[in-house]
């Protein structure tokens, strides 16, 4: 393919698909491993991704009223804790003029997802609410399902359509015909009644039913994660009796105390074999409250940040309350930082606006507040930018950096929440779960899960060919044995 069309693809995907072994993967996943057709899917996206310049869709080369309009965009989560990419129907209308620029529209909000998030698959919502004939654009329509059965691969959890009108019904049977039988598999046809059974009413708007107050504006492009304001240590209520001066003190003795144990046992955290045998551990395990550093670690440009992508939380069962962000500043200067949360009322983040220091760690304790329980829908957000050395490093300093601080210079990373489920004693789970390490990661299990219906798809189908070869069989032995059985009817009756 190189050869023969290497001037159709943009060198950047090419070069991407050569280190990305989560990409390939994806592809293969896509296309039930059969090599030939997943490279073809490879073929064919790179030539769209070119011909669309996705790589340089950007909010300023777009039309600005594209944005405003409200059509598309990215909020909140799904039961299964996967992202809601939105299609608010009554806000499009057919315009052949227009078309180019709303598709790139698309594709930029699946592009600017797919390097934030890294791939992990969406939940597409198409709101139908108070939509007739005027807004049916089925071109429009067959681009999107384009996309996500040949352009972005394993990217496509469900197809929530929301109040279908029932003059669309026959639009919708050309559409299943575009998807595909896998993709059909996908489609939920909701109303009011049954929608939650994928979408919990505080990411439904309430005319489907919920209680989310969001709503859509431009500008700012949406961050539609972290729309709730920075509460800049924990949530803006008054604190539970329990959570008294004399805790808080506890907690920074217990931090001051995790530090120092660190330190002393940093050269032994290099794999989890040694901590487990070492004494140290045995006394951490003793101290619920506040989870070890975690090895896994996102490297940026101006932070490494571990642990790299989730916070382990336990149920209610386990009782793991508390987690640990490691920060650390691999640059020449001081680096300011802020922590955000979706659920500001749920957790404290001690510090959530301070900074860094050339060359130091900084300890982050992410604590649930009062009887709250982590969700798979929570997430925190890590700002950082570079402070000059001159600049001063206190509280007034920080509050106007963050005001005049371009948004180019601020480094983003996120953090999603994971909830550790278990039916074991709360000491055993704590030790299992000490360093912010699962035994399986969500992307692992769905995997797994992934090649595990390939597997059973496959050998269904086989089942179905010999049932079918069998029956075929039935059929013509019974053939065969009428046709002979005539013959000597034939014959006997010529003798008489």
């Amino acid at each position: 393919y190189l050869l023969d069309k290497s001037d159709k693809y943009d060198s950047r995907d090419v070069e991407r698909l050569q280190q990305d072994d989560k990409w390939v993967e994806n592809y293969l996943i896509w296309r039930h491993d059969v090599v030939d057709d997943t490279l073809k899917m490879i073929d064919e996206s790179f030539q769209w991704r070119k011909e669309y310049t996705v790589n340089d869709l950007t909010e300023s080369v777009l039309p600005k009223w594209l944005f405003e309009s409200g059509a598309l965009f990215l909020h909140g989560y799904d039961k299964e804790g996967y992202k809601l990419f939105w299609f608010r129907v009554k806000h499009h209308t057919r315009d052949p003029k227009q078309q180019l620029e709303k598709k790139k529209l698309v594709a930029f909000w699946l592009e600017h997802y797919a390097k934030r998030d890294h791939g992990k698959p969406l939940t597409v919502v198409f709101d139908m609410a108070e939509t007739g004939i005027s807004h049916i654009d089925l071109d429009f329509v067959r681009f999107i399902v384009n996309c996500f059965t040949d352009y972005y691969p394993n990217f496509l959890t469900k197809i929530v359509i929301f109040e279908m009108p029932w003059i669309m019904n026959a639009a919708f049977k050309i559409v299943k015909g575009w998807l595909g039988p896998d993709a059909i598999s996908m489609l939920k046809f909701t109303n009011k009644n049954d929608v939650q059974e994928y979408i919990s009413g505080e990411y439904l708007p309430p005319h489907m039913g919920g209680t989310d107050s969001f709503k859509y504006s431009y500008p700012p492009l949406v961050d539609d994660d972290f729309q709730t304001p920075l509460c800049e240590n924990g949530p803006i209520t008054s604190e539970d009796e329990h959570e008294s001066k004399e805790e808080i003190d506890v907690d920074t003795k217990e931090t001051g105390e995790l530090n120092e144990e660190q330190n002393l046992n940093q050269k032994k955290m290099n794999s989890v074999e040694q901590i487990s045998k070492s004494e140290e551990t045995d006394k951490t395990e003793i101290k619920p409250k506040i989870a070890k550093k975690a090895l896994s670690t996102f490297k940026g440009p101006l932070l490494h940040i571990s642990p790299a992508e989730e916070l382990y939380f336990g149920s209610k069962e386990t009782g793991e309350k508390k987690c640990l962000i490691v920060l650390t500043n691999v640059t020449k200067n001081i680096v300011a930082f802020k922590v955000r949360t979706t659920a500001p009322e749920k957790y404290r983040v001690k510090p959530s606006n301070s900074s860094c220091e050339p060359g130091t760690s900084l300890d982050i304790i992410v604590s649930l507040h009062g009887g709250f329980a982590a969700s798979l829908q929570d997430r925190f957000l890590i700002m950082a930018a570079e402070m000059d050395q001159s600049s001063g490093a206190g509280v007034p300093e920080l509050t106007q950096f963050w005001k005049e601080v371009p948004r180019t210079k601020v480094m983003e990373h996120r953090l999603r929440c994971h909830v550790v489920e278990s039916s074991k004693p709360s000491s055993l789970t704590l030790k299992e779960n000490a360093f912010n390490i699962p035994a399986k990661t969500n992307e692992d299990l769905h995997l797994q899960l992934t090649r595990l219906l390939q597997i059973n798809k496959r050998l269904q189908e086989q089942i179905d060919r010999c049932l079918w070869f069998q029956q075929l069989s039935v059929v013509l032995s019974l053939l065969s044995v009428t046709v002979v059985a005539f013959c000597f009817y034939l014959a006997y009756t010529q003798r008489s």
